[in-house]
């Protein structure tokens, strides 16, 4: 079996032609979908990218794993203590040694490992490219790498190649040779000048007035991100325009290296033989909950994540699949697919006898999980999505939020106070998730709590003070009293 998955970090399904984007924004990724199975409800049980892919790499969410934040206790996985052997779980459980056992060559050119610190996540690997420009790779850099692992291994029988392009993620660096096909294109419908001028006048990392993060020109990062010539300020509509272009496209950029990996397997003669995936680490504010270009929140937006299989030996029709999945659940499902096991200790459940039969057959509700610029817990359930909030990372939530995801679907209007049934019934799924993970820990500590305990989300401690004197100096004082209410203990 071959398998080329293809991992598009920051990208959000409703931005891909096959997903019903108004822009041209993937061709090549929009054929493939249009030769297989589009997933409408995938979700990663945690965001953003480090708890993410620890997640999906290792089949287990990050309450059992202990990987939740990109920083501090909880950025690493719990220590295993006496009864680790000779090999950690990782090495032994993790789904590219499944993937490994079940007989398939396991490779990656990925720069993650090492922008993260996640060494846990080469678990099970064969061959590991580095790019080596810790995640600020763009694609002219990723492809060479993974062409020339095509050329020398395409024709062999079993194997599993990871590519990951970074480009959807901030800040926007696609070469200017490349311009901007979408100049010419309106902006999606529910982005209006009304909208920018209410969510300008709002407050938040990487809000309009700051979309590099808190606009404080003391830290590392944002200074950094400046260099790339993105915009210091999202000020106008027609800078509300050149943003979304420039996401849109990073997208197209990267959807014509799609296209190069694909016409490499046809000239190898396998393409037809190759199973191809598409699928990100987590979605992308962009506007939505006043985030711009990053992935704050456990919402639909940065949780939903698009997932495209286009089977080996496959001409069959477009299928969509609807159910809800968590990512995990389809990294089980490939396993099966590969004639390997799932190991005991994974949260993910494989749908294969239903997914071979064109069935849809997927979970009740999943729970989302955030903890890096903010602490929430998530549930998608039905047509909603319950936000449940402990920490709001400094941005204008409400401890309970609820949205219906078909018709509102950039979350404009909060349902909460007028639907408290589902409020209740959201939060009861919490309560039998919750009991469900702390009976099937191996551990005595819910990470949201160590996070909490040390400080708050990693990406925003320490970073109040300053914050609120920018937000006095900036005409929004009564935003910066607000936060004070709120933590009155973080200064």
């Amino acid at each position: 079996m071959r398998i080329l998955y293809i991992d598009i970090d920051s990208l959000r399904p409703d931005h891909l032609g096959c997903y019903g984007y108004h822009r041209n924004t993937s061709p090549n990724i929009d054929t493939l979908a249009a030769q297989g199975t589009r997933f409408d409800n995938c979700y990663i049980s945690d965001a953003p990218c480090l708890p993410s892919r620890t997640a999906l790499w290792s089949g287990r969410c990050g309450f059992h794993t202990g990987v939740v934040n990109h920083g501090g206790t909880a950025g690493q996985p719990f220590i295993e203590g006496p009864s680790r052997g000779f090999f950690d779980t990782f090495r032994l459980t993790s789904w590219m040694t499944a993937l490994r056992e079940a007989g398939l060559l396991t490779a990656t050119v990925s720069s993650f490992g090492e922008r993260h610190a996640a060494w846990h996540w080469y678990a099970g690997y064969n061959e590991i490219y580095n790019p080596g420009k810790w995640g600020m790779d763009i694609a002219d850099d990723v492809t060479p790498y993974a062409l020339g692992w095509l050329q020398r291994n395409a024709a062999s029988e079993n194997w599993f190649l990871h590519v990951n392009y970074w480009d959807p993620h901030t800040p926007f660096r696609t070469p200017e040779s490349f311009g901007n096909p979408f100049a010419a294109d309106p902006l999606p419908d529910w982005l209006t000048d009304e909208v920018w001028q209410r969510l300008w006048e709002g407050f938040g990392p990487h809000s309009p007035q700051e979309p590099h993060g808190f606009g404080d020109t003391t830290q590392p990062h944002e200074t950094f991100y400046r260099r790339f010539g993105n915009p210091d300020q999202i000020d106008s509509p027609e800078m509300m325009k050149w943003w979304i272009d420039g996401y849109d496209t990073a997208i197209r950029y990267v959807d014509t290296h799609v296209g190069r990996l694909l016409n490499l397997l046809e000239e190898k003669g396998v393409l037809e033989d190759t199973m191809i995936i598409i699928s990100a680490d987590h979605g992308e504010n962009q506007g939505e909950l006043n985030i711009w270009g990053d992935h704050q929140t456990a919402d639909a937006i940065t949780c939903r994540v698009p997932l495209i299989v286009r089977e080996p030996g496959s001409k069959q029709e477009a299928r969509v699949d609807s159910a809800l999945h968590y990512h995990f659940d389809w990294a089980a499902t490939l396993i099966e697919l590969a004639g390997g096991v799932v190991p005991e200790n994974w949260d993910g459940k494989p749908f294969t006898a239903a997914f071979q039969a064109g069935r849809e057959e997927g979970r009740p509700y999943l729970v989302t999980s955030q903890q890096t610029w903010s602490c929430q817990r998530g549930v998608r359930f039905d047509n909603y999505m319950l936000l449940r909030s402990y920490h709001d990372g400094y941005k204008e939530i409400e401890p309970i939020m609820l949205w219906d995801v078909e018709a509102d679907p950039h979350e404009q209007n909060d349902l909460a106070p007028e639907r408290p049934d589902l409020v209740q019934k959201g939060l009861s799924l919490l309560a039998e998730w919750y009991g469900e993970m702390a009976l099937t820990s191996q551990h005595d500590v819910d990470p949201m709590m160590t996070v909490l305990r040390e400080g708050g989300p990693f990406h925003t401690r320490g970073m109040l003070p300053n914050y609120l004197t920018r937000l006095r100096a900036t005409g929004r004082a009564h935003y910066a009293e607000r936060l004070e209410k709120l933590h009155p203990n973080e200064f």
